[in-house]
């Protein structure tokens, strides 16, 4: 029976990808314009970022839902990679997803890349950072017009810069 069990959970996992829509490179804003790249050693990333910085952007972790402070920032700014400080999203592109997580409908043009993520067997869509790779969350066709996206960010791998007079 066990046998049985392992060999249907392989076929499903193989057949799960052709079920589920994947997010176009177009949809996902997947035009990356950024020319720095940064690129440091594991121990360069461990010296620079906390713990938990160094597991959600270099091991591509989640924080726990809610934990974020900036869920609550209503402030109008940029929201920039915790990892390099690149630019990623802009404020009146927040909005409340209600998940627990800052999440977001549209990046800056060329800020992201993605890949496809296998983790939970069905695939999603996962961006990173495009300057430094740095794994900010998640894509999902649940988001609010005009793209109908939901970037669902894990807030401690984003800082929030307030624009001038706004801090």
């Amino acid at each position: 029976m066990k046998r049985r069990f392992f060999i249907a959970a392989l076929g499903a996992a193989a057949v799960t990808p052709a079920i589920f829509t994947k997010i176009s490179a177009r949809e996902a804003g997947n035009e990356s314009t950024s020319s720095a790249k940064i690129v440091r050693s594991d121990e360069d990333w461990r010296q620079l970022l906390t713990e938990t910085e160094y597991d959600v952007l270099r091991n591509e972790g989640t924080e726990r839902p809610g934990s974020s402070p900036l869920n609550a920032e209503k402030r109008a700014g940029t929201y920039v990679c915790a990892g390099c400080e690149q630019p990623l999203f802009l404020s009146d592109t927040k909005y409340e997803s209600g998940t627990g997580w800052p999440s977001f409908f549209a990046p800056i043009d060329g800020a992201l890349g993605t890949k496809t993520d296998y983790k939970l067997i069905w695939p999603r869509t996962e961006y990173h950072c495009s300057r430094c790779g740095g794994h900010q969350g998640h894509i999902f066709k649940d988001g609010p017009e005009p793209t109908g996206l939901r970037y669902c960010n894990n807030g401690v791998a984003l800082k929030f810069v307030p624009a001038e007079g706004d801090s």
